[in-house]
């Protein structure tokens, strides 16, 4: 694994952290929550010297899938995902105009994550847990010391469950049982705002904290 590196985009007015994922010694990438830059976004994947193998999504919100039709104009990938957030990708434009901004593509889905699945780059792997509560369909990617975990928790705060589809108790309960589960020192990198670790939330998240 340590021929992995992992860079922070943010992008757009919501400032949502993308996360490209480089093994430079395969020469592969992965992209998690292409949401908006595309132009930026591949610029950067282009200049990694690395071939993109996998356009990925934590959840289905606007701000998190935004540029990924005009990603696949560039790099032929379908955006994946969990099949529970499909109806979220789909309404995109209807959401983005309730912000007052201008609609995306739809892009092409492959719904085809599940709680397990495993996803091969370089010399590791990525692993897919279900963690539903923000969104329906909600999951987190990751690998040893690392976990990309959109929008499930923050440092110091949690994601919204007012949103179609959110629920506070399942939202917990994925924080409590998958994420505060794994290692303590694993890096946690949100989807919005500074990255963390599970020992700093499970000490001093107000919202849920560890038991």
């Amino acid at each position: 694994m340590s021929a992995w590196t992992l860079e922070c985009l943010t992008v757009g007015p919501l400032q949502m952290n993308g996360w490209l994922i480089l093994d430079r010694d395969a020469g592969e990438a992965a992209l998690i929550d292409p949401g908006d830059e595309p132009a930026r976004l591949l610029q950067r994947i282009d200049a990694s010297g690395c071939r993109l193998r996998w356009l990925l999504a934590t959840h289905g919100h606007f701000d998190h899938v935004g540029a990924a039709a005009e990603i696949q104009a560039a790099v032929d990938l379908p955006l994946r995902l969990h099949a529970k957030d499909v109806f979220l990708v789909e309404g995109m434009p209807q959401h983005q105009a309730m912000y007052d901004l201008p609609a995306s593509a739809v892009p092409r889905l492959a719904p085809d994550l599940t709680d397990g699945t495993t996803l091969p780059l370089g010399s590791g792997e990525l692993l897919v847990t279900t963690v539903p509560g923000h969104t329906p369909g909600h999951v987190m990617f990751s690998w040893p010391g690392h976990a990309v975990v959109g929008d499930c928790v923050f440092h110091g705060s949690i994601g919204r469950t007012d949103l179609p589809g959110g629920s506070f108790d399942d939202l917990a309960a994925s924080i409590r049982n998958r994420i505060y589960e794994l290692p303590p020192e694993t890096e946690l990198h949100p989807g919005h705002g500074p990255d963390t670790t599970v020992a700093h939330e499970m000490a001093t998240n107000p919202f849920v904290p560890g038991l």
